[in-house]
């Protein structure tokens, strides 16, 4: 090893598709998205975790325009390899429309479309929807104690 090298921490492996992505990326990605990889592998940058039903995996923004991800994932490696855990790549595809993510959840073999965590929430119900008992009502704020009283019309008053 000469002295310019550093040992890797990683080993890295390509799911064959992402091989495939990667090859017929332009030339300018696939030379940043190469780049970034060996950084990954050398443990001196790691990518950012994805949540929801991609959690495990993280994703590097390739690009400066943001346009590109690499989808990969840390796991152990097979037996007889160099090193005890690889990078494997799962996908290396454009942002838009979230295509990238859908890519995985297939390759994944995810039979719906995966979620992000905030997807999830924004789509669950409430649980303060559920704490409530069934028929309870909230009073109407005038008639709660303390509280200012709806001005009462002249023809409404009661006679004395």
């Amino acid at each position: 090893m000469s002295q310019g090298q550093q040992k890797s921490a990683f080993g890295l492996s390509f799911d064959p598709r992402a091989l495939t992505d990667l090859l017929q990326a332009p030339s300018d990605i696939r030379d940043l998205a190469l780049a970034q990889l060996q950084d990954i592998v050398n443990a001196t940058r790691f990518g950012i975790h994805l949540t929801g039903d991609l959690e495990g995996y993280r994703k590097l923004v390739v690009d400066s325009r943001r346009e590109w991800r690499v989808v990969y994932g840390l796991r152990i490696a097979p037996e007889g390899a160099v090193h005890q855990r690889e990078v494997h790549v799962v996908a290396v595809r454009p942002r838009a429309d979230n295509d990238v993510y859908d890519e995985v959840g297939r390759r994944l073999g995810m039979t719906r479309r995966p979620l992000s965590a905030r997807t999830h929430a924004a789509r669950s119900r409430s649980p303060q929807l559920a704490t409530r008992a069934p028929g309870f009502r909230s009073p109407l704020p005038s008639s709660m104690p303390g509280m200012p009283r709806p001005a009462q019309s002249p023809a409404h008053r009661p006679a004395y």
